[in-house]
């Protein structure tokens, strides 16, 4: 929902959970600009500073003009990064590593105002995972539900019920958290 003369806003992802929950609070992208850069982990970045250094080069490597969202989420147990599996033997350590313990999903907001002005932040979520047994780290993985998610899960899903508890946001985990989304956003001048 736009008013009249309003910018237009940008999502700098093609995640469809990122699409669903801007929807969730009635914002609808004018487009849709994925973007390509190198994710790489620098040398002794930690988890929170690669998740906003990502979040900030998609908002800039996007070309559209408006208001350009990014967003990207790190999932980390202590030091070590749980990217997005490669495959299911990767998806199924994730798995295994995750078991029984806490870690943190990080996401990392950008936004990229008309003018060219860059605001980000953090929201750090924690997550508990319940002991996992080989049948349900097999069945899992079966599904296929680890493919393209940070840390080889998606709460939203079947692994909802691998989840003992979460301290922080339920949509930071998912992807994007909305109450900072939206604050964000307006903060550097939207209006939708």
């Amino acid at each position: 929902m736009a008013f009249p003369g309003a910018a237009r806003l940008i999502l700098a992802s093609a995640s469809p959970r990122r699409q669903d929950l801007l929807a969730q609070i009635g914002i609808v992208p004018d487009a849709i600009c994925p973007t390509d850069i190198d994710e790489t982990r620098r040398k002794d970045e930690s988890p929170r500073a690669l998740a906003e250094r990502l979040a900030r080069e998609k908002a800039a490597a996007c070309r559209e003009e408006g208001y350009v969202l990014a967003a990207d989420t790190v999932v980390a147990l202590g030091q070590r990064n749980l990217e997005k599996a490669a495959d299911a033997a990767e998806a199924e350590a994730f798995l295994r590593l995750l078991s029984g313990r806490s870690h943190q999903c990080i996401t990392g907001l950008a936004v990229r105002a008309p003018d060219g002005r860059i605001s980000a932040r953090t929201v750090l979520a924690r997550v508990k995972f319940k002991r996992l047994t080989d049948q349900e780290i097999a069945a899992y993985v079966a599904s296929g539900e680890w493919q393209g998610k940070a840390g080889g899960y998606g709460i939203q899903g079947l692994a909802g019920a691998f989840i003992t508890g979460i301290n922080g946001s339920y949509t930071a985990i998912v992807g994007l958290p909305l109450y900072e989304t939206k604050s964000l956003l307006e903060g550097m001048g939207w209006r939708g």
